[in-house]
């Protein structure tokens, strides 16, 4: 017998019996076995990796569900902002009024400018009243609007172009230059109050706050929405129907006269090109079915077609509509119609702030806690050639 310099997996020597067997194969076959241990190892180790791997991730996952889960059992959720400390003061304050605050909560109120000793709005709530006026005061979506800090605003006006000539080589040159003014916006203040139960200022599953934004947006939205059309000045803006525009006459006390299509044609394109392409038409509901029942005299297909394609709004003409309540109904001496470029022809102008004061003591007896709201707002006529009314004949 004689040994071979070869081990096995174990590291013993592999020993040969001379002539019995072939030392190839011998090799061969520990080098297979040496494989497939080797493979097996490996895929061991796989799965045992590929199983914490999975672990984590499911564990991952369950946690992630877990989030989710109690975030939709939440009242409030936490998908939305975490609302500021001067915001939860304030809802504190409309539920419970000053007295009843924490320190911590009453030093977070901000204390307004004004007599009243009420406490500035935080922006949230200012935001979500603004937005209900809007919807209320059809003015407001065509006019610009900015806010000011001031008792009155100053807008610089051109009264005069330049007067430019044709001269000779020598001649004397005349002067060429503008003439300005200046138009005056003071602004006005409107006041509301609203009356709050007990039991709803309790009940904590009810936002109060949503509560008293929209019933002061609908007063507010009322009186400056009346105001912008009509308003005389006093104590209140100018409304653009009192602002000297021009007019084109219907020639009819009780109708749009007796081509009401031409009239709506005249009209328009006697506006200058700059504002016509930029104007939008502005009349309340009856003149809006006045107009919607406009015939050809021989096909009898209706004139005015509405879009019917949505999110294209109505148009007259290839102009927007915008349906304003308080303008006038077709009459004697009426102005039913409104046309104009109103961004370029009326200024809208915000007072910064509007506070509330929480009374609680003169409705105790009544089981209601009255909230004083203030808000500050001043419009006028910017250009008056930009907006051109239609004025009915006068009996």
């Amino acid at each position: 017998m004689k040994h071979l310099l070869l081990n096995d997996l174990s590291g013993a020597p592999l020993e040969l019996k001379e002539g019995n067997e072939d030392p190839v194969e011998v090799v061969t076959k520990a080098l297979g076995d040496l494989t497939k241990t080797v493979e097996d190892r490996l895929k061991a180790i796989e799965t045992k990796t590929a199983a914490i791997e999975t672990k984590a991730d499911t564990t991952k996952l369950v946690e992630r569900l877990d989030k989710i889960e109690a975030k939709a059992g939440r009242p409030t959720g936490d998908d939305k902002k975490e609302p500021s400390e001067e915001r939860k003061a304030f809802t504190s304050y409309l539920r419970h009024g000053r007295d009843s605050m924490p320190d911590e909560e009453r030093k977070a109120l901000t204390v307004a400018n004004d007599t009243s000793g009420g406490y500035l709005a935080p922006s949230e709530f200012q935001a979500e009243v603004d937005k209900n006026i809007v919807e209320i005061s059809p003015v407001r979506q065509a006019a610009r609007v900015s806010s000011t800090s001031a008792g009155e605003v100053i807008l610089p006006k051109r009264t005069g172009t330049p007067t430019g000539s044709w001269v000779g080589e020598t001649e004397d040159r005349p002067e060429t230059g503008s003439t300005y003014g200046q138009t005056e916006v003071p602004i006005h203040e409107m006041s509301a109050y609203v009356d709050v139960s007990l039991k709803l200022l309790e009940d904590s599953a009810v936002n109060v706050e949503a509560e008293v934004a929209f019933d002061l947006a609908e007063e507010f939205g009322r009186m400056e929405g009346l105001a912008f059309v009509k308003g005389n000045g006093v104590k209140k803006p100018t409304g653009f129907v009192n602002g000297g525009l021009a007019y084109t006459a219907s020639g009819n006390a009780s109708t749009l006269g007796s081509a009401p299509a031409d009239l709506l044609i005249t009209h328009l394109y006697s506006m200058k090109a700059a504002y016509r392409n930029r104007g939008s038409w502005m009349m309340n509901g009856s003149t809006l079915a006045a107009i919607r029942k406009l015939k050809d005299g021989t096909t009898g297909i209706y004139l005015w077609q509405p879009a019917y394609a949505a999110g294209q709004p109505e148009t007259i003409l290839g102009r927007p509509v915008i349906e304003a309540p308080d303008m006038d109904d077709i009459g004697s001496a009426a102005v039913p119609i409104a046309f104009g470029d109103f961004k370029a022809g009326y200024r809208i102008f915000d007072r910064v702030g509007m506070s509330i004061f929480a009374d609680p003591y003169t409705q105790r007896t009544n089981g209601l806690v009255r909230f004083h709201a203030r808000r500050r707002v001043g419009g006028a006529t910017r250009r008056a050639e930009a907006i051109k009314l239609i004025k009915c004949a006068t009996s």
